[in-house]
């Protein structure tokens, strides 16, 4: 029964009551006791009619909890809006544990927070190229070069971050198959292992980075592992983003000496905006035979060296800016074969192009090396669409480990430009002071009617390793000079195609105090295909 209709019945009840006990009264002479009588029970009916309506509201109170917690119980995203409401009300939804997103179109999964992140990443450098090759002489070693292919990089892995401040990689590098010559080592024809140069696929990227110390207005990264380590201006950048095919020589044989890719290392870098400094230690690259016996002579102990790096914008504006550095490497522990109780050292590079992996100029295994350092200086800045970048570098090498020979001292250099023809510009990058890649405003579709960007670069690239030329301690490793036009065509940010010409001239001798030329030139057009992400 509802309310209204129980107050309906009290009402009718008591009038009823009122008028049975007037009718009474005035046949009995208005009796005061029977009405007295009457209040008293209008009385107790009031009473009762408010201990029910307690009741019922009691109840339907108990029957709204009820099947608030049943609704909550068949759907855990469904809240109550208010502690005093009658029916529950559904209220927002909460958010995803994790968030996959598709920067730069890298698979990334993300805590909803954006604290702990991890990403996979890949890249796939494959090349195809020949060469018109002309030796000086019956002397000159190689009397030729091959056409051919090199999947040059063909990289697969993780990179990600923890807490924020905690930065890892993890990649294996499957690529570089013409990078080397084949083979293995044996002892007695047994095989033992892969010959140095042979097998150069490997794990190119395990390290551990700490980014969580901002001191001075910067942040400071502490790291360690096996890394690409941010030495030299050429080195710092990413294989993605130069303008060529291959990095300068006179670089990569800096790089060599003790930094470069694959090599182990434990350091730190502090950087702003606008400055940026680094010094790190460093070991072997992977790959090595550190480990010498009976049973393998090749093998040495591990070398270990340093270097350090200061750079940074000096200039910057919207459309244009200017970056100088320099940097310092010391070799201070060389490899020592403990068998043949020797430590050598080779200076040398492929000639800017890796379908054939013969060297055109080396040191040779120079002998006796007690340490090495090199010095060099840097400069690159933009100008709207136009970029340009140059190093210079000084080799100086000590060989006082056995013997007291005098040192040897090489240089190097490259300078080089670059025009986006569809306006694009090279952003800077501050974690590693050097220049990014090329993003496409418009980047290519037959439906949108984009067409990419597109670039053209040279550049101008020398080492000379000869030094004591005509003496018996003298080395005769020769002096190459290329000069290198590229044309480049970002389809996207992710899809690359480059085409570059080169042409070389080596300049080198037999030996020492051998004068016979043997030298050689040579022309060679190559084409990358590269996919990156």
């Amino acid at each position: 029964m509802t309310k209204s209709k129980l107050l309906a019945s009290v009402a009718f009840s008591v009038a009823g009551a009122l008028m049975a006990s007037q009718a009474h009264a005035q046949s009995a002479g208005g009796n005061d006791t029977e009405i007295a009588l009457l209040k008293q029970q209008l009385r107790l009916m009031e009473q009762k009619l408010e201990k029910l309506e307690k009741q019922t509201a009691a109840n339907t109170s108990a029957a709204a909890k009820a099947n608030a917690k049943a609704d909550a119980k068949a759907d855990p995203k469904v809240t109550v809006a208010s502690a005093n409401a009658a029916y529950p009300v559904k209220g927002t939804i909460a958010p995803s544990d994790v968030v996959v997103t598709m920067p730069n179109n890298r698979p990334t999964i993300c805590t909803a927070d954006n604290q702990n992140c991890i990403a996979i990443t890949s890249r796939v450098h494959f090349d195809v190229g020949g060469y018109d090759y002309h030796p000086n002489s019956a002397s000159t070693v190689p009397q030729r070069l091959d056409s051919g292919e090199n999947v040059r990089r063909a990289r697969i892995g993780v990179i990600g971050k923890f807490l924020e401040d905690w930065n890892y990689a993890l990649i294996y590098d499957f690529g570089g198959a013409s990078d080397g010559f084949g083979g293995t080592a044996g002892v007695n024809g047994a095989a033992v292992g892969f010959l140095p140069g042979g097998a150069v696929s490997g794990i190119e990227n395990a390290y551990l980075s700490y980014t969580g110390i901002k001191p001075f207005g910067g942040k400071l990264a502490v790291e360690g592992g096996i890394m690409d380590l941010p030495y030299t201006l050429d080195e710092a950048s990413s294989s993605n983003d130069i303008p060529f095919m291959e990095r300068a020589a006179s670089g990569i044989t800096a790089t060599n000496i003790a930094a470069g890719d694959f090599r182990s290392t434990i350091g730190t870098r502090w950087y702003t905006d606008t400055f940026w400094a680094g010094a790190y230690v460093t070991g072997p690259a992977t790959g090595a035979i550190h480990s010498a016996s009976s049973v393998n002579p090749n093998g040495t102990t591990e070398q270990y060296g340093t270097f350090a790096r200061v750079a940074g914008q000096v200039v910057s504006g919207k459309d244009y800016s200017l970056h100088i550095g320099g940097d310092a490497e010391w070799l201070i522990q060389p490899p020592h074969n403990l068998i043949a109780n020797t430590q050598t050292l080779t200076l040398s590079d492929r000639p800017e192009v890796r379908i054939d992996p013969t060297t055109l100029v080396s040191t040779g295994a120079i002998a006796d090396v007690s340490g090495a350092q090199v010095y060099s200086a840097e400069v690159a800045g933009t100008y709207g669409p136009l970029f340009f970048q140059g190093e210079y570098f000084w080799y100086n090498i000590d060989r006082t480990a056995f013997a007291p020979l005098s040192s040897l001292r090489f240089q190097g250099g490259y300078a080089e430009a670059a025009w986006v023809l569809t306006g694009e510009t090279r952003l800077y990058n501050p974690a590693s002071a050097s220049y990014g890649g090329i993003v496409p405003a418009n980047p290519f579709s037959l439906s949108g009617g984009g067409w990419g960007a597109w670039e053209i670069a040279g550049r101008y690239s020398t080492i000379d390793l000869n030094d004591q030329v005509g003496t018996a301690v003298g080395v005769a490793g020769g002096r190459q000079t290329i000069y290198t036009l590229a044309l480049n065509w970002y389809a996207n940010r992710n899809v690359r195609l480059m085409l570059d010409f080169l042409h070389g001239d080596i300049a080198k001798q037999l030996s020492p105090t051998n004068f016979t030329d043997t030298g050689s030139k040579f022309n060679a057009l190559a084409m990358r295909t590269q996919v990156a992400f």
